[in-house]
């Protein structure tokens, strides 16, 4: 069953980028981009209905940071949301992060305490993935963007649930948090919040152009009107002016950072040995992962010096199968490729494994401000030392 949903959403993927070409796919192109109009429709509807206040956000009385995108997935929001979030804690705010645990299962316990509770008609708790000092779930119960922020962020409570205006409420109660930052939250307007901080991904900045479910888009890209500061991720170093003039046409007074996924170092998945950068000058290795835009962990490696002998895509948070790992593995060993390479976020959703025969590494990547760094520092400050509240602009779209 599992094999068939991933296959079906594969499928999907390459009709809405339009690598299929076929009758069927060409079919189903076309009544994608009719239901587009609808959803393009909702989506005007929603916002005129909290711009009219017919329908209320709730404010817990804290500061909320919202990070999020105007695109499905491959914009690196992750390691933004990991590097907001340790700054602000280092300088003394008390910050919690709030996720949905995309693709995540509930423990069994939750489960029983949920039937429980509801018998008792009291909210259940959300899912603790970190209380700031331990990782609680693991990745499968936890999703893996919110794991990877529970495992790096020492000190910042992670916590799952699809309402998380009552996620944000237990933080403030039990945690007694002052800052929630509000992970892939941008269209989450049930939760006011103070900033909305909009990544947009430098090499396809409105994804295929078209809103779901025939594109990629979550909303148009008017939806920038919102943004207080705009992340252009995936900069290379060069000039980016003619997508900062396109931002521009939305948004003219948003702060806009440029930054880039440095790579740091590669990990063991199941030793934890690192190992530097120069490992892959002239390495033969595999690549195996299940992220929005694999092409750029190739490119990445490719640049670091490492010869791709072999790639293995998979869908968006897949999570592996002991056979998919094994029969990769086996292919490897077939050409004596010396390391297979995966991300971090594909890491976590590996199964635990022993020593394999060919070592598997994730490759560590960190935020780095290429400009707009002062941008940056008076975001935290903006944050750190509030003077005037901010209202949540709610433009027409």
């Amino acid at each position: 069953m599992k094999e068939t949903l991933d296959g079906l959403e594969e499928f999907a993927v390459e009709v809405i980028y339009g690598r299929r070409r076929d009758f069927a796919a060409s079919t189903l192109r076309v009544l994608l981009r009719g239901l587009s109009a609808l959803w393009r429709a909702a989506v005007f509807l929603r916002h005129a209905l909290y711009r009219h206040r017919l329908l209320h956000s709730r404010h817990l009385g804290c500061f909320v940071i919202s990070i999020g995108n105007l695109t499905v997935g491959g914009t690196g929001k992750t390691p933004v949301v990991e590097m907001l979030a340790r700054s602000l804690n280092q300088r003394g705010r008390r910050v919690a992060v709030l996720s949905r645990g995309y693709k995540s299962e509930k423990p069994p316990s939750i489960r029983l305490a949920r039937r429980g509770l509801l018998r008792k008609r009291s909210p259940a708790p959300p899912r603790i993935v970190s209380d700031g000092s331990q990782v609680l779930l693991e990745s499968r119960y936890a999703g893996d963007e919110p794991f990877m922020l529970a495992s790096n962020l020492h000190g910042v409570p992670v916590l799952v649930d699809k309402d998380r205006v009552h996620a944000g409420a237990w933080a403030v109660r039990t945690y007694g948090s002052d800052t929630l930052l509000l992970d892939d939250g941008l269209q989450y307007i049930r939760l006011g919040r103070r900033l909305n901080v909009v990544l947009v991904d430098s090499t396809q900045p409105f994804g295929t152009g078209r809103l779901l479910p025939g594109g990629t888009l979550r909303e148009p890209p008017s939806g920038l009107r919102r943004a207080h500061y705009i992340f252009l991720t995936k900069c290379d170093g060069r000039p980016q002016d003619q997508l900062v003039n396109r931002i521009r046409r939305y948004n003219r007074t948003a702060g806009i950072i440029q930054c880039t996924h440095s790579p740091r170092y590669l990990q063991n998945v199941s030793t934890g040995e690192r190992l530097p950068l120069g490992a892959l000058a002239g390495a033969y290795i595999g690549v195996m992962c299940g992220i929005a835009s694999p092409q750029s962990l190739v490119t990445t490696l490719t640049q670091l010096g490492a010869n791709v002998a072999l790639r293995r895509y998979f869908t968006d948070h897949h999570r592996y199968r002991r056979g998919e790992v094994r029969r990769f593995s086996d292919l490897c060993i077939d050409r004596d490729l010396s390391m297979i390479i995966t991300t971090e976020k594909d890491a976590v959703r590996l199964p635990d494994l022993r020593e394999p025969e060919v070592p598997i590494y994730f490759l560590r990547v960190e935020i780095e401000i290429l400009s707009g760094g002062d941008v940056w520092e008076r975001c935290i400050s903006r944050i750190c030392h509030p003077v005037l509240p901010i209202r949540l602009a709610l433009d027409p779209v």
